[in-house]
């Protein structure tokens, strides 16, 4: 079933942990996951493979929504967008029926498609930052830890009787 792609996941970048790769990951990961629509792991892997970031961590992190989480992560972005176009619209009732949603669709879609790439590009950049500072630290304290170890060993084998 992979054979059309496949050349595609032979690029070690999709593959390796590294500062970039993980990072474009979370941001792309986490943007798709507030899409609203079905399926948004195709268009995760899809743009994941076409910037060459980490495939796993990108397929997970779309898993932010999951049938648990979905609910309350629509209403918020509906919330978001409502309260940037300064649009709330009152429903006569909220129901999480497929026949509710079709009737009301034109009244919240708007806000909640607004709410929805807003917060997932929020989310999806402060994880880039959050992972490009924090990998960042990481690599400076190890090789701070790495230049005192071999000052210490420096001192140490100066300081051995011959």
């Amino acid at each position: 079933m992979l054979r059309p792609v496949s050349r595609w996941l032979d690029e070690p970048d999709l593959w390796h942990m590294n500062r970039r790769s993980v990072s474009m990951a979370a941001l792309i990961g986490l943007f798709c996951a507030f899409l609203p629509i079905p399926l948004q792991t195709i268009p995760a892997v899809a743009i994941a493979l076409a910037v060459r970031c980490n495939l796993v961590v990108c397929f997970a992190l779309v898993w932010f929504t999951n049938p648990i989480t979905m609910p309350p992560v629509l209403v918020f972005s509906y919330e978001v967008g409502a309260w940037l176009l300064d649009r709330h619209v009152s429903v006569s009732e909220l129901s999480l029926e497929w026949s509710w949603l079709k009737a009301n669709m034109g009244d919240i879609g708007y806000p909640l498609l607004v709410g929805s790439l807003v917060s997932g590009a929020a989310l999806g950049l402060f994880a880039f930052a959050a992972i490009r500072v924090v990998w960042r630290l990481r690599v400076i304290s190890r090789m701070r830890l790495r230049r005192e170890r071999a000052q210490l060993r420096a001192v140490l084998s100066r300081s051995k009787p011959s």
